[in-house]
This record gives C-alpha cells, sequence and structure tokens, in this order.
C-alpha cells in the first residue's frame, strides 16, 4: 500500500468520502457490508456477504479492499462489472477518499492476453493455416482490422491511464471476433517477452507491470481460476480476493477449465505445423480420421465409458500431436522471434493435452459428443469444489459477494458449491445486508396456478393467451424470460398475432445490445429472450413494469454436466435433484426476478407461469430465493394492478 498517515482512517469516513464522490446515498446495509468485509479481510475469516440490489455493494467491497494492509484481487463475472468497476467506480473513490486517507490508492485490471491487442500481430501479419504470414483480403473483414491496427498503432508508445485497461478489446473500435482474432493472440500463441522485439509496448505486459504497483486489481473469475487452481502465474502476489457475481464462481471455473477436441481441429492443427516439421504430419491427419470414425458410432450426448475404438483414437492423436511436436527443430536461443512457429506449436500442444485428458479419463470429469456443424468432444470438471477448497479458500482470505446468493433461504448450497463446509463458522460467516427497497410495496409475484404445468411440446396456446393479457394490461413494458430460443420465439409471434399494435422485440432480431437500447428508450416496447437477459441487464423506471418467466429453469435432464453432477451427489449419498437442479433453478429464478425492481421508485409484477412454484414440494425452496414480493395467484388482481399502473 501506499503511504499513510499516522491516523488512519476507518471504513465509514472513507465510505462517506466515496459515497458522496458518486453523488449517491450511503445506506445502512452499505455500512454493515464495509465493515464486515474490513473484518474479513483482517481476521482471515471467510465472509458470504448477499447485497441487494440498490445497496451499492461495489463501493462497500471496494472501500476496505483499499484500506486492507496487502493487496486485494477483485474478481468478476462479466466484462460489464469490471468495465463499470474500473471506469467509473474506483476513479470515483479513489478521488473522493484521497483527503480522508490522506493517500492516493491505485488500481489496475489484468484481463487475459487474448483481451489485448498484440503490436506483434498487428505489425508482423497473421500466420494463415498453413502457417505463412498473410496479409488480409478486402472487404468489411479486413476494413475491420484495418480500423483494429490503426487503434493499436495510435495507442502505443502513448502513457495509460495507469489502470492497466490501456489497448484492450473493451475500448477497440466496433469490431467481430473473428476480426479481433487478427489483431490478438492467447498466451500460448504469445512469442514471448524476451523474444518480441514489440515486447516494450506491449499492451499485456505493460497491463501486468501496472498490477505489480496496485492496490487492487480487478480481473475475472476465469483468469482468478487460471492463477489460483492452474498455478499459471496470471495475477501479482495478493493477499485476499474479493469474488463479486460469486454465484457464478463454480460455473465461470468450470466454463474455464473445459475444452475440447474435434477432427476438423486436428487436421487444422496439422497444417500450421506441417511447413516446421518437414512435413512429418501425416500420422497426425491419419489420427484426426480414425477420430473421426470412432465418433461416427457415438451418440450424442455423455459418455460414460470409452469404449476400445474411442479410447484408441485419442491415445492415437495424443501420441501423433506428440510425436510432430517432437520433430520441430531446435530453435536458437538468440533467434528472431517466429509467430507461425509458435503458433503451430500452441495448436499441437493444445491437442496433445485434451486428447491425453480425454483419453484417461478420471471419475472427477464428464466427457460428451455435441455434433451441431459437425462431432465436437467436450471434457469438462464434474465439481469444482474441491479445487477451489485446496487452491483458493486454504490460500487466500476469500470475500463472496452477489445480490442473490442465498439459496433456499440460506448461504450453505453456495458454500458447498466452492468447496466451504455448511455451517463451519470457525472459517466462514453469512451475512445479508438486506436491500433498500420496499418490496412488498413495489412489487407483485405472481404465479398462474391455473395453468397445466409446462411440458415438452414448447409453449402452449394457454401460456400465450396467459401472457398477452399481461403485456396488454401493462401497456407493454415487459421483459419476458424464457427457458429456451425456441420458446422466445414462439412467444414473440403468438404475441405479435394476438395484440399486433404492441411491439414485441425478440433476441436474434438484432445485436442484443441493440435490443436493450430500443427496450429501454422506447416506453412500451417488450422484449423476449433468453438467458443472456436473466442477469446483468439493469432497466429501472417506466421501461419494465412486468417481468414474465415462462417456466422454472431447470437444467436439461440430458445436460451431461448437470446431470454428471447430479448423479456424484447421489453416489455419495445427497439428494442430487435438489443440489444440483434445484440450486441451480433458485438462482436464476431469483436473477431474473431481480430485473424488476432496480430503483426505489420502481413498480410491477413477476409473472412466473409455471404453476409448481406454488403446488410442488420444492416449490418452498425455491421461493425462498426470491425477493420478497407480494405473493398472489389471483389472475383478476394482478391485471387489475398492471392496468393501475399504466393509468
Amino acid at each position: 500500500m501506499s503511504d499513510s498517515p499516522s491516523a488512519e482512517p476507518s471504513v465509514r469516513e472513507v465510505l462517506h468520502a466515496a459515497v458522496g464522490a458518486l453523488g449517491g446515498t450511503e445506506r445502512p446495509g452499505q455500512v454493515a457490508m464495509a465493515e464486515a468485509v474490513a473484518e474479513s479481510l483482517g481476521s482471515g475469516r471467510h465472509l458470504l456477504v448477499q447485497a441487494g440490489t440498490g445497496t451499492g455493494k461495489s463501493l462497500g467491497y471496494l472501500v476496505p479492499s483499499l484500506l486492507h494492509q496487502d493487496r486485494v484481487v477483485v474478481s468478476t463475472a462479466t466484462l460489464g462489472l469490471q468495465h463499470q468497476l474500473v471506469q467509473r467506480d474506483l476513479p470515483a473513490l479513489v478521488a473522493g477518499a484521497r483527503e480522508a486517507m490522506g493517500t492516493t490508492p491505485s488500481y489496475a485490471v489484468v484481463k487475459g492476453r487474448a483481451n489485448y491487442a498484440c503490436l506483434h500481430r498487428v505489425r508482423e501479419g497473421v500466420p494463415d493455416e498453413q502457417g505463412a504470414l498473410v496479409d488480409l483480403p478486402e472487404g468489411s473483414l479486413g476494413a475491420e482490422v484495418l480500423a483494429l491496427r490503426e487503434w493499436a498503432e495510435d495507442l502505443a508508445g502513448k502513457p495509460g491511464s495507469g489502470d492497466g485497461a490501456h489497448g484492450d478489446r473493451e475500448s477497440a473500435p466496433s469490431h467481430t471476433d473473428r476480426a479481433w482474432r487478427q489483431v490478438s493472440v492467447n498466451h500460448r500463441e504469445c512469442v514471448g517477452a524476451t523474444r518480441c522485439p514489440h515486447a516494450a509496448e506491449c499492451f499485456a505486459e505493460l497491463a501486468r507491470e501496472s498490477a505489480q504497483h496496485a492496490d487492487v486489481v480487478v480481473t475475472n473469475h476465469a483468469l482468478l481460476a487460471i492463477d489460483a487452481i492452474d498455478g499459471v502465474p496470471m495475477l501479482p502476489e495478493y493477499d485476499a480476493v474479493v469474488v463479486d457475481e460469486a454465484h457464478e464462481l463454480a460455473a465461470r471455473v468450470t466454463q474455464a477449465a473445459t475444452s475440447d477436441l474435434d477432427p476438423a481441429g486436428i487436421e487444422r492443427a496439422a497444417r500450421r505445423a506441417r511447413p516446421h516439421t518437414d512435413g512429418e504430419t501425416d500420422d497426425l491427419n491419419e489420427a484426426a480420421d480414425a477420430l473421426a470414425a470412432a465418433l461416427a458410432r457415438v451418440d450424442v450426448g455423455r459418455i460414460d465409458v470409452l469404449d476400445d475404438e474411442l479410447a484408441e483414437a485419442l491415445a492415437r492423436v495424443r501420441d501423433m500431436a506428440r510425436a510432430c511436436l517432437s520433430a520441430f527443430p531446435r530453435e536458437k536461443s538468440d533467434g528472431e522471434a517466429d509467430a507461425s512457429r509458435q503458433q503451430a506449436k500452441a495448436g499441437l500442444e493444445e491437442v496433445r493435452l485434451v486428447a491425453d485428458r480425454m483419453a484417461s479419463l478420471r471419475e472427477t470429469e464428464v466427457l460428451w459428443l455435441s455434433d451441431t456443424r459437425g462431432p465436437v468432444l467436450h471434457v469438462a470438471p464434474v465439481d469444482v469444489s474441491a479445487s477451489l477448497r485446496d487452491k483458493l479458500f486454504e490460500e487466500k482470505t476469500v470475500v463472496l459477494t452477489s445480490a442473490t446468493l442465498t439459496v433456499g433461504g440460506g448461504f450453505d448450497p453456495v458454500a458447498a458449491a466452492v468447496g466451504l463446509r455448511p455451517g463451519d463458522t470457525e472459517v466462514w460467516t453469512g451475512l445479508d445486508v438486506g436491500s433498500p427497497f420496499d418490496y412488498r410495496r413495489q412489487g407483485i409475484l405472481y404465479v398462474a396456478k391455473h395453468l397445466p404445468p409446462p411440458g415438452r411440446d414448447g409453449i402452449t396456446d394457454a401460456q400465450l393467451d396467459e401472457i398477452a393479457a399481461l403485456l396488454e394490461s401493462a401497456g407493454g413494458r415487459t421483459l419476458g424470460l424464457f427457458s429456451s430460443r425456441r420458446a422466445a420465439e414462439a412467444a414473440a409471434e403468438g404475441v405479435r398475432t394476438r395484440l399486433p399494435d404492441h411491439e414485441i422485440l425478440c433476441q436474434g432480431d438484432a445485436q442484443l445490445s441493440e435490443l436493450t437500447r430500443r427496450f429501454a428508450e422506447e416506453e412500451r416496447t417488450s422484449l423476449f429472450g433468453t438467458l443472456s437477459l436473466w442477469q446483468g441487464i439493469d432497466l429501472p423506471g417506466d421501461t419494465c413494469r412486468l417481468v414474465i418467466i415462462d417456466r422454472v429453469p431447470f437444467p436439461r435432464p440430458d445436460d451431461p454436466l448437470m446431470s454428471a453432477r447430479q448423479r456424484l451427489v447421489e453416489k455419495r449419498g445427497g439428494n442430487g435433484f435438489m443440489t444440483v437442479a434445484a440450486s441451480h433453478a433458485a438462482l436464476l429464478l431469483a436473477q431474473g426476478s431481480g430485473r424488476l425492481i432496480r430503483r426505489t421508485t420502481d413498480r410491477g409484477v413477476v409473472a412466473v407461469l409455471d404453476p409448481r412454484l406454488v403446488t410442488a414440494r420444492y416449490g418452498s425452496f425455491l421461493a425462498a430465493s426470491l425477493p420478497p414480493l407480494w405473493r398472489t395467484t389471483d389472475r383478476d388482481a394482478v391485471l387489475g394492478a398492471l392496468r393501475r399502473l399504466d393509468d
């Protein structure tokens, strides 16, 4: 930390200054959270703190993090929150707290290398499928890449803002994923700072250098997992970590540890390696063919046991990738950086590692096959709780926070998912600081008990009639959250037919950012969509008066990862359905319901079209996770309330 005056400022003093700098209002829940986080960082006891929407939880953990004597890492699940912290909250906090603290704390952001433009790739060119450096063709892709190159060159050599966000994707001109890949590299493709002629200007290296001197480092869950669990040094040394959006931690760690393998990808790796191995890639291509033949006999879905043909094909891919790597001539230590060679080796190493992992399938991992545009094998850890416990919670002090951290009314399910023993108060404690909202006065939770339970045939006419009646009473202003893209599209089509005078936007009609902008700006417009709308979208005011949820969002029965987790829980003597499926649904329901009330002046209805929320035995468990809205199954009362709000 920076030098500080002899009289250390209190958390309350700095929080008060920070809230004032942001033009906000200090709230009791925010103060309680800040003091609890400070106590956790000081004592080393882990903290799970639920801070409802409107609490101001970002300042609730940032203030004690900046006051902590050692470096604190703040990890987020989404780029949106990361951007908010670095672009709004931290600058205002530092400016406002400077006088109270008597010093100027520092912060930085660290992302994965692929999130930064690579000056070597920008200046030297991009290796093609054969490993040769090529220029880009004309057309829209070429125009995008040219704009990105000009942007990167304009930034090169200029001082950054000091937060380590210089040259990152979030600040780049508008572009597609394909264009970004032409100006970036992942950590395996990087030629290395010691050999890159552009290392002194490298945006990723400068970000890491900035982080070495920062009091608070902002990163994401995936990078935290790579650093802490995989043991790959991505972050500077730190004492404690605050995990925001912590309900996403286990899922994001699992996602970061998931790998894919397919015959087309193996052949691509072979083509790139061919110029560097004197053509010794024929055996790898034959191994890819053998894998394709083996996969042709495998059903889509989870693979519990490797048959002999598939096991042999995976082992062959692994061995041939290793042989190709061995065929690379030894590189001279003083040689110039060779991007095509590095990319070729990176591709082969990825194939080797993933094939080896799949060939030696362990009980702790799940393997499955998908086939949308060709067969692809996937492998993921069934349960990451032990890894999180051993590599993160036993090494660092951890604060977990979210607006939705309790499941079924308690913290134990989330604690267990990240490796903490339920009820172990000597190791961790849970705190719910509530919300400034008066949910019972501001909103209604309506369950359409009269509707039949949802089935496998998709959305029904009865549900469409219900949606239309609710939406018409609300005057539009409706966010429809659906369990699948097919259901969202069917609902949009059905409601457009029933209510032709209402504007219904549907996910897929345009880019999601464009749809949400129109929904926010066009007051009587409605927006229907799927999972990406269930969380992270902030729509205060008259924009959203009604949130419709078509069904309890249980995972699909054939979901390979979720079904494997349920089976593992049952093997250990637990209730797989409640531990996995019901907990998953409860968190999503809480997130979806949370889209309604975003400010103290918001009013509206959350309508759940699935009667199981009040009729099934597990309904009370799910309901206990939801905001404490006034609850009813009275359709007429709800339609009347929506009409009054629309007057």
